[in-house]
């Protein structure tokens, strides 16, 4: 049994995941039971929240919306993570920037808190995972930074 606590506009939901066999999961979303069908056999992975999908039925006959679910790539060494779940409501940064220790990347809303997300090293940004808007979990990835610094701006090298 897993227990999440999800953030969606501004509506807190607690979701417990109580069983999960080849595509049916059984869930509880704030104490009411669903049961919920998946396109795919659950994989053990870390995840994203994105947008509505298809209707969940509750046993109670009340509906709801489910989210989709993405893959999320594990253990990007050059990765800045994120330090919580939230939603992603603005990026500070392009592919190809030079990034100094501690300049800000990405601006995280969690708890109805604008959270700056900084870099905890210097390098070039190599990749943006998300995207305005994105929920993530935390320990997600969100920014990759490289260390090859060639192809930068030489005056923004030093």
């Amino acid at each position: 049994m897993k227990q999440f606590k999800y953030t969606i506009n501004g509506n807190i939901y607690n979701v417990t995941v109580n069983k999960v066999e080849d595509t049916i999961a059984e869930v509880e979303v704030n104490g009411t039971p669903f049961k919920v069908l998946m396109d795919k056999p659950a994989k053990k992975q870390v995840i994203t929240v994105k947008r509505p999908v298809q209707a969940l039925t509750s046993t109670t006959g009340v509906t709801s919306t489910p989210v989709v679910i993405r893959p999320i790539n594990v253990s990007s060494g050059g990765a800045v993570k994120s330090p919580l779940p939230g939603v992603i409501i603005g990026i500070s940064c392009k592919v190809g920037d030079v990034i100094k220790k501690g300049q800000t990347l990405l601006v995280l809303e969690a708890m109805k808190m604008e959270n700056t997300i900084p870099s905890d090293r210097d390098g070039v940004v190599s990749e943006i995972k998300v995207n305005i808007g994105d929920s993530v979990m935390e320990g997600a990835d969100l920014v990759i930074l490289s260390k090859d610094m060639q192809g930068a701006d030489p005056v923004l090298k030093n």
